[in-house]
């Protein structure tokens, strides 16, 4: 069965968007069949994936107000298994629209439900809040990954995140599991970055992937020219982390579904 993972942290500029877009795209890259949702206003990993916000036809705004199917916004990217739906600044008027609705914190639940087993893994960039469209988007989760920044105050809100999924989980969405926690723009030169991984890894113990995402310049510029790390320049050292990554990734998934037999 197709999982669906939420990448969420509700602080800006931890490395959300850059661990969805390239975690998406190293998973897309060994083969697996991969559905990127961009579900933050501000679009970013729309761009990340090189399609135009303001110029596509269709966005997940256009899916969760019914004017038309996810499949209708799905867009080839240029790895042929990944797909991606943009998102879109109305999203913020999403956040209004859906107050009133029945079964608010349901709708993008009851939108992938019947599509979740076409692909491998559907990815959702939330937005960087703990609103209602990341409500919906952990409603609708199987797991949600957790990008930390290795800087000072990594810690700080994370406890308020951690208590969200735990009262989403208990009120509306029993399976919700942490699937992993990554710490991102690691410099192993400093002592602070050092420290925060400790920090990091006394909180979550095995929550905590292996894999670190260090402070790389390629894996910043590969944004402005469309593409994940991996297209851009494979050999550097973000992009090999993110496929590192991937591959612990499946490696968890694999030790749960034991599991679970």
């Amino acid at each position: 069965m197709g999982q669906v993972i939420g990448i969420v942290n509700q602080k800006g500029g931890v490395g959300k968007t850059t661990t969805a877009v390239n975690l998406a795209a190293s998973l897309a890259a060994i083969d697996k069949k991969i559905l990127l949702i961009d579900f933050d206003p501000q679009g970013n990993a729309s761009s990340g994936v090189n399609i135009d916000k303001e110029e596509a036809s269709h966005n997940i705004y256009h899916v969760l107000s019914g004017e038309v199917t996810l499949e209708d916004a799905m867009i080839v990217c240029e790895i042929p298994t990944l797909f991606a739906i943009s998102g879109h600044r109305n999203l913020a008027a999403a956040e209004v629209e859906l107050v009133n609705e029945v079964g608010r914190e349901f709708v993008l639940k009851n939108l992938l439900d019947p599509i979740k087993d076409q692909f491998d893994y559907i990815f959702v960039d939330c937005p960087p809040s703990l609103s209602l469209l990341t409500v919906n988007a952990l409603t609708a989760s199987d797991g949600v990954v957790i990008p930390i920044q290795a800087e000072y105050y990594a810690l700080e809100g994370v406890r308020d995140l951690v208590g969200t999924i735990e009262l989403v989980k208990k009120r509306l969405n029993p399976s919700l599991q942490i699937t992993g926690i990554i710490v991102t723009m690691y410099d192993e030169r400093t002592n602070l970055s050092q420290q925060v991984l400790q920090d990091v890894k006394g909180f979550f113990g095995n929550q905590l992937y292996k894999t670190v995402i260090p402070r790389n310049v390629r894996l910043s510029e590969a944004p402005s020219f469309g593409k994940p790390a991996m297209l851009y320049d494979i050999k550097s050292k973000g992009a090999q982390a993110y496929l590192k990554l991937a591959k612990e990734f499946l490696n968890g998934q694999k030790i749960r579904s034991r599991k679970g037999a």
